[in-house]
């Protein structure tokens, strides 16, 4: 225990993971963790998407310990680089070029939060506008400028300033199925009473992840596009948790025939767990002048090197994809038959692809479930502004063996924790 002692005894109180999952983890391999005692534990988190192709892949280790052990450069802001260039050229080759995409690529610095702040930077530069809309429970960063485009109350507070220059507009079903939020949405901008002008730019997840794994609709979807070309805003899609195959294609937007102006990419983009982001940005919007944006780490070669070893296993066609429709189509199955075998948690499955989740009426059953889970030795995590829905994101690369072992944890500790917490059956409580 001296390793955890350390780690309570040194580390700020805002740690969060460590303790819902209170074990020191020592080596990982594929879809398990170990801890410094040799117990595996299958995941079912991959550091929030960071870890779509598994822990350790072979191919991208391989590639970083070469690079590493050739005394190639590590760090190079962004000057010209040889692992910088053979990405870039990986990344239009393998990624853009075939999905007829001629986006420029900007390298904002190692995180998801970058990504958006030079997004939301550069929509309001082109615009010559301040104002942007997010969404409800939408989540997109933890820096200012990313916090203020997102709807988690608890995450805004800490930010101890003012949010400003934003507005939320409720979501796809925010109040329901029959009421169209995008008519809403419109109806507001154009109101001159209203109080909401026309605001530079859109920010958009398809699947609100954090939010709770908030699905959005293809006609949803393609209305608000519709909308921000009809009233001249930028329409930014945040792929940063759903891409890199998440959801099943490299981007979560390709099924629904979208066009966004900008895209912010990170997580699993290095293929590592190495920290890397980029910004799509079409051709006609790249208008920053040299240096108007930069970061420190904007030129992580280590990460280039297995973001471009990533693209040329996993992308080179659609075998990924196939599997990830083929595994998510499957997990939900399963989950809709736990929810059915389950019916007073009153469980709503939801999701895409290797993206799914159950939303629970009682709000202190999924991190129940979590707690449970884990003491079978199965790491999933809680999404939600209240922490109740159950949200699953295994590595793209589990085995369907392992998604079965999964989801019969999941099972077990579903069943402890409604005893746990004295949630009665629908015929034992008389309704």
């Amino acid at each position: 225990m001296e390793l955890m002692d350390a780690i309570n005894r040194y580390e700020s109180e805002v740690r969060s993971y460590v303790r819902s999952f209170p074990t020191v983890f020592e080596k990982a391999r594929g879809s398990y963790l170990y801890n410094t005692e040799g117990t595996a534990y299958l995941d079912f988190f991959a550091g929030a998407s960071v870890l779509n192709y598994g822990h350790n892949h072979p191919a991208m280790k391989e590639a970083l310990i070469d690079y590493l052990a050739g005394d190639n450069i590590t760090h190079s802001l962004d000057m010209a680089s040889v692992a910088r260039a053979e990405f870039l050229q990986a990344y239009h080759d393998i990624i853009l070029a075939p999905r007829g995409m001629n986006h420029r690529i900007q390298l904002p610095g190692p995180t998801g939060t970058n990504a958006v702040e030079s997004a939301l930077k550069i929509a309001r530069k082109v615009k010559g506008r301040e104002g942007l809309v997010a969404f409800t429970n939408a989540f997109h960063g933890m820096t200012l400028g990313s916090l203020s485009v997102t709807g988690n109350q608890f995450k805004r507070d800490g930010a101890g300033v003012p949010l400003s220059y934003t507005a939320s507009m409720p979501y796809d079903s925010y109040f329901g199925g029959e009421f169209d939020t995008i008519d809403y949405f419109e109806k507001m901008i154009q109101d001159g009473g209203s109080g909401v002008g026309v605001p530079a730019a859109v920010i958009v997840e398809t699947v609100q992840a954090e939010g709770g794994v908030r699905v959005a609709s293809k006609e949803w979807l393609q209305k608000l596009q519709d909308l921000c070309r009809r009233l001249n805003m930028l329409f930014i899609v945040d792929d940063i948790q759903t891409g890199n195959g998440r959801t099943g294609r490299y981007f979560s937007f390709e099924e629904y025939g979208l066009d966004p102006d900008i895209i912010t990419v990170s997580k699993s983009l290095s293929g590592y767990g190495l920290p890397l982001s980029l910004v799509l940005v079409k051709p006609e919007h790249d208008i920053w002048e040299p240096g108007e944006h930069n970061g420190t780490f904007r030129g992580f070669n280590p990460a280039f090197v297995t973001a471009r070893r990533a693209l040329e296993v996993f992308w080179q066609d659609d075998q990924l994809a196939n599997e990830v429709a083929a595994k998510g189509a499957h997990v939900r199955k399963r989950l809709e038959e736990i929810v059915a075998k389950y019916p007073q948690t009153n469980g709503e499955v939801r999701g895409r692809g290797l993206m799914q989740a159950i939303e629970f009426e009682n709000h202190d059953l999924a991190g129940k479930i979590s707690e449970r889970a884990f003491a079978h030795q199965l790491i999933i995590e809680t999404a939600g502004p209240d922490d109740q829905v159950l949200k699953l994101l295994p590595p793209l690369t589990t085995s369907q063996e392992d998604l079965d072992k999964g989801l019969d944890i999941i099972d077990t500790a579903l069943s402890e924790a409604i005893a746990e917490l004295g949630i009665a059956s629908s015929r034992a409580s008389g309704e």
